[in-house]
């Protein structure tokens, strides 16, 4: 075999080291980025978590100062079809927390909150193939009335 001068090794004129690179490269990518058949695919589940009512008297037009407020660090527990923990999120500082679930039917079951009265009940959902669920709402009781 010969060689065209400036080349290396058994590089062939018309195929350079960058396109093999390249080529390779991308082969690498799209397995990375494939998933098994056999993987359910995770939704993600959004919600924000208030806690209310914040004044003891309802004004109508209602006050903006009495707006159910962000309950911070709340826990919330998925628990799935045959009653067991599957998931669980604690909300941030604006009240927001997310969980990936696989497609099924699931209870999100909120965890008693030091400082609130009650704790508020659970959700129902149900995930569906891959699609993403509206923003829930789940709220605590202050004990304001």
């Amino acid at each position: 075999m010969s060689r065209e001068p400036g080349t290396r090794g058994c590089v062939r004129s018309g195929v350079n080291r960058r396109t093999v690179a390249l080529v390779l490269a991308t082969a690498a990518l799209v397995v990375a980025c494939q998933q098994p058949a056999d993987v359910d695919p995770l939704t993600r589940v959004t919600a924000i978590v208030l806690a209310g009512p914040t004044c003891p008297v309802v004004r109508d037009p209602p006050d903006p100062a009495c707006e159910d407020r962000p309950v911070a660090g709340a826990e919330i527990v998925a628990i799935d079809a045959t009653g067991q923990e599957v998931a669980r999120a604690s909300t941030d500082a604006d009240g927001r927390f997310t969980l990936a679930l696989p497609v099924g039917e699931y209870q999100l079951v909120p965890q008693p909150v030091e400082g609130l009265l009650g704790t508020a009940s659970p959700t129902e959902i149900v995930v569906v193939d891959g699609a993403l669920l509206e923003p829930l709402t789940i709220v605590y009781d202050t004990g304001i009335r």
